[in-house]
């Protein structure tokens, strides 16, 4: 574990000139350009085409997550902005009940201009759906990186509603420019449905009803998991050795019926994205776990920042994943 740990951050700096990053997708999701590597040949391709290089029988996996309209703003008497991100829910923390929450709920969140709301509530009278809505926030931890915060609202409507109405959806910060209205459909997987994540799995933003039109007819079996992108995904690196970035939690559900299937997969497993690796990766862990203690309680059942890497691991995929 210490060779990882001790992997300098340096080794990754790459020049990534501004004019180079795409700051608005093309009209069209499957024009995009694809790059295709297979078994040290580099090819270059479209999108449409991605078909033609999966293996006819795979098992595709997609993250089905959600962007929320995560960001919220208020502004104080004296004319302060203050900014609260919403990351995860803290109460109650189940993602399907917080955003059915009519009155009150709350959130682990990060605060912008932090420093100017140290004490007190934010109120504020916002509209949804032509309804008067008086929505406050009230910080319950001390300021910190990550800060409990407490909502309350009148007028009867969801939290879900209420976010959909005045929260901002948070595009990444290396795009340099503002929200814009489109990015609410733009900034979404096609096949996005669970409510949850503040940054989109991007990897399947290319994705469109045509495209899995030609991986079906290519008998390429497509199935969901769910994994809530946290706001980690922002985080910069400001430590000069891994050991000393801290990686956040990130919520998954994947059904017992698709860990069967991949089981007796007998073709490719294909993830789409890096949300879907680390889900399927992380079933591995957590039936290691699940076979030592079949009784462990179901809260135990997280993979933390340096587990794959604290022993050998020497139970077979297969034995971990029927274990769970």
């Amino acid at each position: 574990m210490n060779s990882v740990k001790n992997i300098e951050i340096a080794e990754y700096d790459y020049l990534l000139p501004d004019e180079r990053i795409a700051k608005y997708p093309l009209p069209e999701r499957d024009s995009s350009k694809l790059l295709v590597y297979n078994k040290g040949v580099i090819e270059k391709d479209v999108f449409c085409n991605l078909a033609e290089h999966i293996p006819a029988g795979s098992l595709m996996i997609f993250n089905n997550t959600k962007v929320i309209q995560a960001r919220l703003r208020f502004r104080k008497p004296t004319g302060a902005l203050i900014e609260v991100f919403c990351l995860e829910p803290e109460n109650p923390s189940d993602y399907a009940l917080v955003f059915q929450q009519t009155e009150s709920c709350v959130w682990q969140a990060l605060v912008g201009n932090s420093n100017r709301w140290k004490s007190g509530l934010l109120s504020q009278t916002v509209y949804v759906d032509g309804s008067e809505v008086m929505l406050t926030a009230e910080r319950l931890s001390s300021p910190a990186q990550v800060n409990s915060v407490r909502f309350t609202w009148s007028g009867g409507v969801t939290f879900a509603e209420l976010l959909e109405s005045v929260g901002e959806l948070p595009i990444p910060p290396y795009l340099n420019r503002a929200t814009e209205e489109n990015d609410k459909k733009t900034y979404q997987t096609v096949y996005s449905k669970i409510k949850g994540s503040v940054a989109a799995p991007t990897a399947g933003l290319h994705f469109t009803p045509a495209v899995f039109d030609t991986l079906r007819a290519k008998g390429v079996d497509c199935e969901e998991v769910t994994l809530h992108v946290g706001a980690g995904t922002f985080k910069p690196v400001k430590s000069d050795l891994i050991a000393d970035h801290e990686m956040h939690e990130e919520y998954i559900e994947v059904s017992r019926e698709l860990i069967g299937r991949i089981v007796a997969a007998e073709a490719s497993v294909v993830a789409v994205g890096t949300t879907s690796v680390r889900t399927i990766e992380s079933l591995y862990f957590i039936g290691e776990m699940v076979a030592a203690d079949k009784n462990i309680d179901p809260e135990a059942l997280a993979v933390t920042q340096w587990m794959p890497y604290e022993k050998e691991h020497t139970m077979s995929a297969v034995d971990a994943l029927r274990a769970l």
